[in-house]
């Protein structure tokens, strides 16, 4: 099976790069030139160069292909222009849709996002069915990967053989880029966590998210969204784990909303709008942070085999992993 995966030398997609060449895929991975491909080592893989917001250039790559596994995103809570965003995440995954279609690639799964779904502030545990519009997406990124999913959603009602994962926040080794969760741990190893907001995240194993992209193209059912959810926990909860993990104190002061809406409002408008740097805190991500992401992987588990399982053994595999690349001293 000839496999085209795109955002192979990401966090999310190197894993899933890893996961079909152990299944005997013959791989064609998308990169760009400022791609690091240090994460494929060892993956026997053939890679084009090329760029979501230039689609066409890619259809010679496409074309021969089983199957595209359309990882890529823009992941940035930050971002200078909005509309560098929307032109990869939206008309990026529109179009790749489209010359699949053409070329004759007989299936897609599409990497959406939990940032999708429709969260609340009480903790609420929402799955798939929850109802949710563009009205409830805080953000570019969550606005951009809600839109690109509504076009993955209509290329399915079309007749596509299209499957939706909606990850929650992965975490294992590998994230070289940090992601902005991975950023999180990176913060707390170098003791840049002197506080907490009261806010809450989904964590799952990387690996488990990356086998599900191999089962998708077999069980999944065209059209359909599966949340890849782990444990549901607060802020503190992973700072606490952490700790337990790394031996260093967790922050015991809690931050309200409103002050860290004030820092993030001025991080943003000083180290980003006046220094062109990216912000340590944005405003969205404060705003995003008013509301739990718990959610349920239920419908994953019954319908492709999904295992829930305790984020212990990831979340200390990432901090191993960013310890032995010099992202942090040892504790």
């Amino acid at each position: 099976m000839q496999v085209f995966i795109t955002g192979a030398t990401g966090f999310v997609g190197g894993h899933v790069a890893r996961a079909y060449a152990c299944g005997g895929a013959t791989l064609r991975l998308l990169t760009r030139n400022t791609s690091n491909l240090a994460g494929l080592e060892g993956i026997a893989a053939e890679t084009v160069v090329g760029d979501l917001r230039q689609p066409e250039a890619l259809r010679s790559a496409l074309a021969g292909c089983d199957a595209l596994i359309h990882v890529a995103a823009d992941y940035r809570l930050w971002v200078p222009d909005p509309r560098e965003m929307y032109a990869s995440n939206v008309d990026g995954t529109r179009e790749l849709l489209r010359i699949a279609r053409e070329v004759g690639v007989a299936k897609v799964v599409y990497t959406s996002s939990v940032a999708t779904m429709g969260f609340k502030r009480d903790g609420t545990i929402v799955n798939e069915d929850t109802p949710v519009s563009v009205a409830d997406m805080i953000g570019h990124y969550k606005r951009s990967k809600f839109l690109a999913e509504q076009e993955t959603i209509a290329a399915a009602r079309a007749g596509q053989h299209v499957m939706i994962l909606n990850p929650t926040t992965p975490i294992g080794p590998n994230d070289g880029k940090p992601t902005p969760t991975g950023r999180i741990i990176v913060d707390f190893l170098n003791r840049n966590f002197p506080a907490y907001v009261d806010t809450g995240l989904n964590l799952v194993d990387v690996d488990e998210v990356a086998r599900m992209h191999v089962v998708a193209l077999e069980r999944g059912r065209p059209g359909e969204r599966y949340i890849l959810g782990g444990e549901n926990l607060t802020l503190k909860q992973i700072l606490d784990r952490l700790s337990a993990i790394t031996g260093l104190p967790s922050p015991t002061m809690k931050v309200p909303h409103a002050v860290a809406m004030a820092f993030a409002f001025f991080d943003e408008n000083v180290t980003g709008k006046l220094r062109g740097k990216e912000p340590r805190a944005t405003v969205e991500a404060v705003r995003m942070g008013r509301k739990m992401m718990f959610a349920t992987s239920a419908k994953a588990e019954r319908e492709l085999g999904f295992q829930t399982m305790p984020v212990y053994t990831a979340l200390r595999a990432a901090v191993d992993w960013f310890l032995a690349h010099g992202y942090a001293p040892r504790p």
